[in-house]
């Protein structure tokens, strides 16, 4: 399998040239970076070269490294059923720079491209509809960003008073914030609730 999988990946970076930035193969799987300028030459040819065929999109999904000056990976899942074979395509990205949209070759990427917008934030020049798709309207922020805090910005319930719904501040109880991380099927360092008699 591994040298089918080098042979492909040969012959994707001697066919696209520059397009390719880095290519591997891991656990039986390749991994191909483009250039983000060059997804969408990058994508067409793998779907329509009769060595790839790589016809199915499976889907597309994000990563945030914010140590990095391109803090984002969109990733790209595709199948080829002719050959048997998967393929992940990645590119990188910052907060600012659009990423060319795939909804032009694939209309499935159009959901998994807003997915990637309202979680991380990650921006597609030509997309036909780039809004939110899973947060509320007026959502601050990016959820799946590594710096979005851990407890949100605000917490949505209706208010049977008001007779709407109402955003307040997110507040945790202090015994939500600490956690033992101890299995009671191993015992604990201290007595639980209820337990007092037990070891009497």
């Amino acid at each position: 399998m591994s040298a089918d999988l080098q042979a492909l990946s040969d012959h994707i970076a001697s066919s696209l040239g520059e397009a390719i930035e880095s290519r591997a193969i891991a656990f039986d799987e390749l991994t191909i970076v483009a250039r983000r300028e060059d997804i969408v030459r990058v994508a067409t040819f793998l779907r329509d070269d009769p060595q790839c065929r790589f016809v199915c999109f499976i889907d597309i999904c994000g990563a945030d490294y914010p140590a990095r000056e391109k803090r984002f990976d969109v990733v790209y899942h595709f199948l080829a059923p002719h050959h048997n074979r998967r393929i992940r395509l990645k590119v990188e990205t910052d907060e600012v720079t659009p990423v060319p949209s795939l909804v032009g070759l694939w209309p499935a990427a159009n959901w998994f491209e807003r997915e990637a917008y309202d979680l991380y934030g990650i921006l597609f020049s030509g997309h036909p509809d780039l809004r939110r798709i899973l947060t509320d309207y007026g959502f601050e922020g990016h959820p799946l960003r590594k710096d979005f805090p851990l407890t949100g910005y605000v917490e949505v319930r209706y208010d049977d008073g008001q007779g709407r719904v109402v955003y307040e501040p997110v507040k945790l109880n202090q015994e939500f914030r600490n956690f033992d991380f101890l299995s009671p099927w191993e015992g604990t360092d201290y007595v639980l609730p209820g337990d007092e008699k037990a070891k009497a």
